[in-house]
């Protein structure tokens, strides 16, 4: 067993971290869609004024708008630090990877492209994903190798980790 990183955290051991989770992303993803929709309408006034002063030239890069923006939101929020959007945040939850690899901006964009893509296909089955699987994992959450927990327990868990595993050495 890897002892640099710190297990991933168990439901039976841990429940704090998966309290109301799933309630907690459906009111983030809310949350996200609104912030996304308030930069949507301003990147599309800007691109609609910009279209006036380039005669009309601007105006082709507007049916990039909502997808850029997108790609953007994600890769900036998922991909900072603080491993969340601005719902996430509100709602005080955090994406984890579970594979060992690091959550950059990449794979913040990937983890998003993919829930869009499940989302499109079926929402539901993704949701219902999250009833059968211990983590309350969704559909695009197993694909990519990530989890979603609670914040402020998480924070508290991978301390108590980390010192248990200090000790250990």
């Amino acid at each position: 067993m890897n002892q640099s990183r710190p297990t991933l955290p168990d439901p039976n051991t841990a429940p704090e971290l998966f309290e109301g989770v799933l309630t907690r992303r459906v009111m983030a993803f809310l949350i996200d869609l609104v912030a996304m929709g308030v930069l949507i309408v301003a990147f599309s006034i800007i691109g609609l004024i910009a279209g006036f002063l380039t005669f009309g030239l601007a105006w082709l890069a507007l049916f990039v708008v909502v997808p850029a923006t997108i790609v953007l939101y994600y890769g900036a929020t998922l991909g900072s630090h603080k491993r969340a959007t601005i719902g996430m945040q509100l709602m005080d939850i955090v994406l984890t990877p579970t594979r060992g690899q690091p959550l950059d901006g990449w794979m913040a964009v990937v983890h998003a492209g993919v829930f869009w893509l499940t989302a499109w296909i079926s929402l539901p089955v993704s949701l219902l994903f999250t009833l059968f699987t211990p983590r309350r994992q969704m559909l695009h959450d197993l694909v990519v190798g990530t989890l979603m927990v609670r914040r402020s327990p998480m924070v508290r868990h991978w301390r108590a980790q980390t010192a248990r595993t200090s000790q250990a050495y």
